[in-house]
């Protein structure tokens, strides 16, 4: 019986993972102004969700996702420059939060490596090539 309770109380965990809580303002509501809108909206494509795998907060559903989207929103109606508030995300959470993390030492790995990776690809595909010319 206990094992039985416990059991579904790990499948019942993922469903209690976002808060009972209303959404934030503005994490559902558009702007008046559609160029502002479009501006937070071509904002929240570039922006990760923090809870999310890979998600952007534009299509996440996650109640952080929300806040962000709300956050977002109230700084683009304040007037800031979308680079503005994608500069102050960044200060706050990090360059995870972005899907174009720029170049520092910390992401120097995640751009150099790409570029390693292929040219051990071509430096493979070539020696293969040279042993089978040969008789």
């Amino acid at each position: 019986m206990k094992r039985a309770a416990l059991l579904l109380a790990l499948l019942a965990a993922p469903a209690l993972a976002d808060s009972g809580l209303p959404p934030a303002a503005l994490a559902n509501t558009q702007l008046r102004d559609p160029a502002k809108e479009a501006e937070a909206r071509k904002l929240m494509e570039t922006l990760r969700c923090l809870v999310c795998q890979g998600q952007a907060i534009g299509d996440s559903d996650a109640d952080m996702a929300g806040d962000m989207r709300a956050l977002v929103r109230q700084r683009i109606q304040a007037g800031e420059t979308p680079e503005q508030v994608r500069d102050w995300l960044i200060a706050r959470y990090g360059d995870y939060v972005t899907y174009d993390p720029p170049l520092s030492a910390v992401t120097l790995p995640l751009w150099i490596t790409p570029l390693i990776l292929l040219a051990l690809g071509i430096f493979i595909a070539r020696a293969s090539f040279k042993r089978r010319r040969k008789p």
